[in-house]
């Protein structure tokens, strides 16, 4: 590995697949052992991101998670693609963080690792906050830039990029260490390679707990979490749901009539 080279670290999620969420009725948390896993989709386009940037500057890419022990599997899928590395914060104590317990563990973590650049998905699918990621550049005390979708130019003293806007987009220029975040219109993720395959296969992941991180304990997992749910539950199931089904000029005939029957017009 090139230690001049720019490191990036991007911070990627394994979560639940969402036709399989299951919720602790204790901890009103989301049960995850047992349930089956994917790679934040919004997290996929980070690591393209940064092996992106590494193609053209021959960076070095540090794909880190905080998790149980099976999130080594998402890790395992970002050297599949192209990683360098990969570390897994794992341990008893940070289970149950909340959004800021994580970015601040997050944070304990980067700032061990080292880091020029930090990529982050815009948001989890299982949480929809888009809280960890400018939090951990605010842990930090370095400056960040949020739904990134166009990387326009990066050296290893600033980067320019355009932020996604719901009326168009903004130019933004930032020094060296930042950390962005990133929509899907940034890219297309790659697939693994066969190279990068039998890569993953023998990688050693790093595992650092909290031990390692020298963090205060009563700012960790769920006992450090500010947050605390209430309540939450699985909305119920509508069947009230028609399928139309015929030509086109038959489907817009039915459902014009439906609308009418329900006096939408």
């Amino acid at each position: 590995m090139n230690t001049d080279a720019m490191k990036i670290v991007v911070c990627i999620k394994q979560v639940p697949d969402t036709s399989e969420v299951k919720i602790d009725p204790r901890t009103n948390t989301l049960i995850r052992d047992g349930v089956p896993s994917i790679t934040n989709p919004f997290d996929m386009h980070a690591i393209e991101a940064a092996l992106g940037i590494k193609d053209l500057t021959g960076a070095t890419v540090t794909a880190l998670t905080m998790g149980p022990p099976q999130a080594q599997a998402a890790l395992m899928e970002a050297v599949s693609m192209g990683a360098d590395d990969a570390v897994l914060l794992t341990d008893r104590a940070f289970a149950g963080s909340d959004t800021w317990a994580t970015s601040y563990t997050l944070a304990g973590a980067l700032k061990k690792i080292g880091y020029d650049l930090i990529i982050c998905g815009k948001q989890a699918i299982d949480g929809d906050t888009a809280q960890v990621g400018p939090a951990v550049a605010e842990f930090l005390g370095i400056p960040h830039v949020s739904y990134v979708s166009r990387i326009t130019s990066i050296n290893d003293k600033e980067l320019h990029v355009r932020r996604l806007m719901d009326d168009g987009y903004d130019v933004v220029e930032a020094k060296m260490p930042v950390l962005i975040t990133v929509v899907k219109e940034l890219n297309k993720p790659r697939l693994p390679s066969l190279r990068g395959k039998m890569k993953a296969k023998k990688i050693e992941v790093r595992k650092m707990g909290y031990a390692d991180l020298g963090l205060d304990p009563q700012n960790l997992g769920i006992n450090g979490s500010p947050t605390k749910v209430k309540n939450i539950f699985a909305p119920d199931a509508k069947k009230d749901r028609k399928t139309i089904e015929g030509t086109v000029d038959n489907q817009v005939d039915e459902l014009l009539a439906i609308l009418k029957t329900i006096r939408c017009f």
